[in-house]
């Protein structure tokens, strides 16, 4: 999904993630969304959660926006980017994050049970790795924990 959309603030790629959340919630996956935004402001790639579909473990929003994106650039390395995506990143996908040398982060809603980017550990900005990341959270915290809520809801 390489798109041009210059101009846009962080909101806007925000309503995007929002928006394959609420997709990927109307296909049965948890509703978790995720854009990924060049140094120019063109959207470089943007996925929901898709592990039931995939029958993959691995196939968060964030994990097939990085695989999509270094598809499109050639490169495995996605430096100057900033990934949007509605709910803050478990462990697997921060790790991927950092190695896939991710510039920003700003998540939506945080995961005090897993997440990896402040809540439970912070691995973006661990002095531990070789590269942080600048992470900005809590942005439309409020919309994504309802549509979080809402799908756990139906489901029980």
């Amino acid at each position: 999904m390489t798109r041009p959309y210059r101009g846009e603030s962080d909101q806007d790629y925000m309503e995007r993630a929002l928006a394959f959340a609420r997709r990927a919630a109307v296909e049965g996956e948890v509703p978790v969304g995720a854009v990924l935004v060049g140094e120019n402001g063109d959207v470089l790639a943007g996925s929901g959660n898709a592990p039931i579909a995939r029958h993959d473990p691995s196939a968060h929003a964030e994990m097939l926006v990085l695989r999509a994106a270094g598809a499109t650039l050639s490169n495995y390395r996605l430096p100057n980017t900033t990934l949007y995506v509605t709910l803050e990143p478990c462990p697997m996908c921060a790790g991927a994050l950092v190695h896939a040398r991710i510039a920003r982060l700003v998540y939506a809603a945080a995961d005090p049970r897993s997440g990896a980017c402040g809540s439970v550990f912070n691995l973006p900005q661990s002095t531990e790795l070789n590269h942080r990341i600048e992470v900005t959270a809590g942005l439309l915290a409020e919309q994504s924990s309802q549509l979080l809520t809402g799908f756990f809801a139906e489901r029980r």
